[in-house]
């Protein structure tokens, strides 16, 4: 019995330090200056989802805290994402968002704007595989547009507790933009630190109609 408590406890250690370690590799959490341009040594109107996944952990925050809050309105259809694997930590990230998250492989998230500065989404998954591989539509939010968690500035926020029981009640995600067809998102989970420590992703290109949520009730 001394043995597995011990166990546990060394787990509890090595699973602590290297949250430690996947924090510190953010970086400052406060905008150090510099602009969209400079953090991507080139012009943000011109990125791609590739120049984005060519920054470190620290680089994304703060090209996070750089840009703006999308205009409420534009954040309207399905988009496409890519969740980044940055950071010691960064295979948990991959397994949890593709693994664990939902009922399949995330693949992006849509938004509605039904009201003025409220609205509804969704998140986006493919399951199965050949002949049997489908797109499913869950995981709902509410989003609005309002004052960040992190820094104070404007975000798009998502919020999950509404639709979403168990390991997703608590997620939270903020979005801003860096041009027209690309925006840096990070997403919060209470039980894993929360703003402390944020998983990085990236919605990208033209998105597709909306199409609206399956009728499969709350995700657990």
């Amino acid at each position: 019995m001394e043995t597995i408590v011990g166990l546990i406890g060394v787990a509890v250690l090595i699973a602590g330090a290297l949250n430690a370690i996947h924090i510190i590799q953010n970086g400052s959490r406060r905008w150090q200056g510099k602009s969209l341009d400079q953090i991507l040594n080139m012009p943000a109107e011109a990125a791609t989802a590739a120049d984005i996944r060519r920054l470190s952990k620290a680089r994304i925050m703060q090209l996070f805290y750089a840009a703006k809050a999308p205009e409420f309105a534009e954040m309207k259809g399905e988009y496409k994402s890519y969740q980044f694997g940055n950071g010691i930590l960064g295979p948990a990230v991959l397994f949890y968002a593709h693994k664990l998250m939902g009922p399949g492989h995330w693949m992006g998230k849509a938004f509605f704007p039904f009201e003025k500065d409220k609205g509804r989404g969704y998140n986006l998954w493919r399951t199965g595989g050949g002949e049997k591989e489908s797109i499913r539509r869950s995981m709902e939010m509410d989003t609005f547009a309002g004052r960040s968690r992190f820094d104070g500035k404007n975000s798009f926020h998502l919020v999950y507790k509404a639709y979403n029981r168990g390991r997703n009640h608590t997620m939270r995600d903020e979005i801003r933009k860096i041009n027209d067809r690309l925006f840096i998102g990070l997403g919060c989970l209470a039980w894993n630190l929360d703003t402390l420590n944020p998983a990085q992703f990236l919605l990208y290109g033209e998105p597709a109609p909306w199409v609206g949520p399956d009728d499969d009730g709350p995700n657990r």
